[in-house]
């Protein structure tokens, strides 16, 4: 299977985080590429190849140009009124407030953030950039024929709306994917989330469109991140409505309740009759991520991507979430293997 890959990553590495009250060091950081690449280098696996440069077109195919735009210069933005070296926001536009940003970058990172999930430095953007090239390059290369490619992104996107950064996320990479199948000729796209949290921006972006069907498995958000989405009967609004199916789980799950679930979710997908599948892979499911309550097991991910092969359909793997930093390689690497393995 070929990788595309780039080191820019390594330029988006923010300090802290907000979690439980509290600042923390970020679980999202460069060391979780590195224990990936290691994983691949143990067992010579794939072929490594470096993405393509693409413009801005695909990226504001599914964000506004305005929010694209404050993702170019928020940094530049941030030290003219900040003057340090980690942004992030400190007020939101919620309910009874003016909507609309303002000329301050603090009303710009309020505005185009919904969390404190999502710092900004000086390298972020190209780091974001490089991550959406990555995931257009693996497009291009399943569109070209590829049975399969997994685009090594980072920082993620399954958390990114359409005009909203948060959760790690900046420029939503599995959705530019899947819009660049669309624009490229797909009649339809079918994308399976199965990152521990639920991928909200993914879901809002496509939740009024019967041409991608969304699927997402995920902890359940009476008790997990996101909170505001990821229920059951979140299945779509208007054209869409049918074309949006969450899998909300309960702290502990273990394979034999996650299993049926990706069952019925492959099921879901099978019914739909894509021509093209996109995963956004997360491997925080595993029983020791640090900010995760599931319980698979690392041969259980060989059993994601048997499932998965089983559908038959070319497939572009988009790297999400995994903080077990030891285990993420061998976790994503797995589903890979299970699926090759399944697909000869």
């Amino acid at each position: 299977m070929k990788i595309i890959y780039s080191e820019d990553h390594r330029l988006h590495a923010g300090a802290k985080e907000m979690i439980n009250g509290e600042m923390v060091p970020m679980f999202e950081k460069p060391e979780r590429i590195d224990m990936i690449l290691q994983r691949i280098a143990e067992l010579s696996y794939g072929e490594m190849q470096e993405p393509e440069s693409f413009d801005l077109a695909p990226i504001t195919a599914v964000h506004a140009e305005d929010y694209v735009d404050f993702l170019a210069e928020a940094f530049e933005l941030w030290q003219k009124e900040a003057e340090t070296d980690f942004a992030l926001p400190f007020v939101f536009p919620m309910r009874g407030l003016r909507q609309k940003p303002g000329r301050s970058i603090f009303s710009k990172l309020g505005a185009y953030t919904f969390d404190v999930g999502a710092p900004i430095v000086a390298g972020s953007w190209q780091a974001i950039k490089t991550s959406a090239d990555i995931a257009l390059t693996g497009q291009r290369l399943v569109q070209n024929g590829e049975r399969s490619v997994f685009s090594l992104c980072r920082p993620p996107g399954h958390h990114a709306a359409a005009d909203m950064a948060g959760g790690y996320c900046y420029v939503n990479n599995a959705a530019v994917a899947a819009q660049a199948f669309r624009d490229a000729g797909a009649a339809r796209v079918a994308i399976l989330d199965v990152d521990y949290h639920h991928g909200n921006g993914t879901q809002s972006i496509f939740y009024g469109r019967d041409d991608v069907l969304f699927v997402s498995l995920h902890g359940h958000p009476d008790q997990e991140y996101p909170y505001f989405a990821g229920y059951a009967d979140e299945t779509g609004e208007g054209e869409g409505e049918g074309y949006n199916a969450n899998y909300p789980m309960p702290w502990g799950t273990a394979w034999d309740v996650y299993g049926a679930a990706l069952d019925d979710g492959i099921a879901k997908i099978e019914g739909f009759a894509p021509d093209v599948l996109v995963i956004s892979l997360g491997v925080d499911t595993f029983k020791d991520d640090p900010i995760s309550h599931f319980k698979l097991e690392h041969e259980d991910y060989l059993r994601i991507g048997e499932k998965i092969a089983a559908l038959g359909l070319p497939t572009h793997f988009v790297m999400e979430g995994g903080y077990a930093v030891a285990a993420i390689g061998v976790n994503a690497i797995n589903v890979l293997l299970g699926f090759e393995e399944a697909a000869r």
